[in-house]
C-alpha cells in the first residue's frame, strides 16, 4: 500500500522511512531511523527526483505507481549515485524502460560501474545551467561536486523555486509520517541530528558546500528538497545559516568540549575538575568519555564549540585506541579555527599530549594553548594550580569568560 504526501499540488513526495538500519553507511549510529527521499513531479512531462534505498524498494515502487496512477514515467532525474539513493534505479529501469535518465556525465560513467553500460536505455546529459522543460515547470542544474562525492549535482525549479538539494541540507531520522520541517520542532528535536549528519557526511568538504551555498544565493529558495530528512518551506535562511558556519568551521557556542580517555578513572578526574573550574569562570562546558560515546557524536560537538580539550592516557607508548581513532577521524573532516589544550596521563611514560598535538596541529588554524598538563597515574594536590593555569589560559581566549 502507497504512502504519499503533497509538497506542492503537483509534487509528490514517494520516498520511505527506515527505523530497521542500525548502521548508516556502517559507521554512523541511527537510533531513530533515517528517511529516504524521492519526489515525483506531475507536469505535462512526469519526472522522477532520485530512487531510494533497498531497504524502502517495496514502499517506493508502489508510490510511485499510485502517483503515477495511468501514467508512463517520462524523466529520472540523478543527482547523486551513492546507493542509498541510487539502488533501486534498475527497478524503475526495468518498470519504465522507455524512462529518459537526465544526469551529468560523471553520474553516468558511476551507472555504468554499478549496474553495467547497457541498463540505460536513454540519457538526456547536463552539465552547469542546462534546463529541462516539462510543461509548465523549468529546471535547471547546478553541479554540486564532493558535496559530498564527486559527480554530485542539484536541480532548481524555476517555476516553483524548488531546491532539489541532493546530499545537502539532509538530516538523520526517519520522519514520522511529517514531511516539512516546520510540522516539528526541527531546532530543538532534530538540529543536533542535522548536525551530525552534515558534520560526519559531509564535513570535510567546506569549500566545496561554500561554493554550493554561493549558487544558491544567486537564487530566490522558496523550499528545498533534501534527499534526507524534511523538506524546507519556511525558515528556510535559518537552515541555510547554519551550513555557512559548518561549511566555514565557524564554532555555534563559545564554550569547551572535554573528550577524555580513562582506564581506571583519574584522567576522567582531572577532566572533571578542570570542567568545574571552567564553570567557576563563567565558561560552558560538554564533556564526553570517549569509549562509550559514538565517535560521530564528538565530531559533531567539536564542530559546534569553540574550545576543545582532549585528555587521555597514554597506552602501549602512544594515545589510548579510541581516543586515537576521535582525533584522527577529527583530523579526517579537516576541523579548522579552534583553541585546543590537552592532559596527558602515564604511569611511566607520559606520551599521549605529544601525539595528541601532533595530530590536531596538522589542522589550519588551530590555536594550540602551550602547557599540557602531564599527570602521572594520579592527579595530585600540588598540581591543582595547573588545572587553574590551564582554566584561566582557555578564559583568556574567551570573550567574556568570568
Amino acid at each position: 500500500m502507497y504512502c504519499i504526501r503533497n509538497v506542492t499540488p503537483d509534487l509528490l513526495w514517494v520516498g520511505g522511512d527506515d527505523r530497521r538500519l542500525a548502521m548508516f553507511e556502517g559507521v554512523y549510529s541511527v537510533p531513530d531511523g533515517v528517511s529516504y527521499n524521492s519526489y515525483l513531479l506531475l507536469d505535462e512531462k512526469t519526472v522522477l527526483f532520485d530512487t531510494v534505498d533497498h531497504a524502502v524498494e517495496k514502499v517506493f515502487l508502489e508510490n510511485v505507481e499510485h502517483g503515477l496512477g495511468k501514467r508512463s514515467l517520462d524523466y529520472l532525474v540523478i543527482h547523486h549515485m551513492e546507493p542509498d539513493h541510487s539502488a533501486t534505479m534498475k527497478a524503475i529501469l526495468a518498470i519504465y524502460p522507455d524512462v529518459t535518465v537526465v544526469c551529468n556525465k560523471k553520474i553516468q560513467g558511476m551507472i555504468n560501474q554499478f549496474f553495467g553500460e547497457n541498463v540505460v536505455k536513454n540519457y538526456h546529459l547536463v552539465g552547469e545551467g542546462d534546463t529541462l522543460e516539462t510543461g509548465k515547470h523549468k529546471l535547471t542544474f547546478l553541479m554540486a561536486p564532493m558535496v559530498h562525492w564527486p559527480e554530485v549535482m542539484v536541480s532548481y525549479d524555476l517555476t516553483d523555486k524548488i531546491l532539489f538539494s541532493a546530499d545537502a541540507f539532509g538530516t538523520f531520522g526517519a520522519l514520522n509520517g511529517a514531511l516539512f520541517a516546520d510540522e516539528v520542532d526541527f531546532f530543538g528535536d532534530y538540529l543536533g541530528e542535522a548536525r551530525r549528519y552534515y558534520t560526519n557526511i559531509v564535513g570535510k568538504y567546506g569549500t566545496q558546500v561554500q561554493a554550493l551555498l554561493k549558487k544558491a544565493a544567486t537564487v530566490e529558495i522558496e523550499m528545498i528538497c533534501p534527499l534526507h530528512g524534511f523538506v524546507w518551506r519556511r525558515n528556510i535562511g535559518d537552515y541555510i545559516e547554519r551550513y555557512r558556519q559548518w561549511s566555514s568551521y565557524e564554532p555555534e557556542v563559545t564554550g569547551v568540549m572535554i573528550a577524555y580517555a580513562s582506564v581506571y578513572g583519574n584522567t576522567e578526574n582531572a577532566a572533571n575538575i578542570l570542567a568545574c573550574k571552567l564553570r567557576d569562570r563563567g565558561i560552558k562546558t560538554k564533556m564526553f568519555d570517549v569509549s562509550v560515546t559514538a565517535s560521530s557524536e564528538i565530531v559533531a560537538a567539536a564542530f559546534e564549540y569553540s574550545h576543545l580539550i582532549f585528555a587521555s592516557t597514554t597506552y602501549n607508548a602512544g594515545i589510548f585506541i579510541s581516543m586515537d581513532e576521535l582525533l584522527r577521524d577529527i583530523a579526517s573532516h579537516n576541523l579548522q579555527n579552534r583553541t585546543v589544550a590537552f592532559i596527558e596521563n602515564g604511569s611511566w611514560a607520559a606520551t599521549s599530549g605529544k601525539l595528541m598535538r601532533e595530530i590536531i596541529g596538522g589542522l589550519k588554524n588551530m590555536n594550540i594553548i602551550e602547557s599540557t598538563v602531564s599527570i602521572k597515574s594520579s592527579l595530585k594536590e600540588s598540581q591543582l594550580a595547573e588545572i587553574d593555569a590551564l582554566a584561566d589560559a582557555i578564559a583568556e581566549t574567551i570573550p567574556m569568560a568570568l
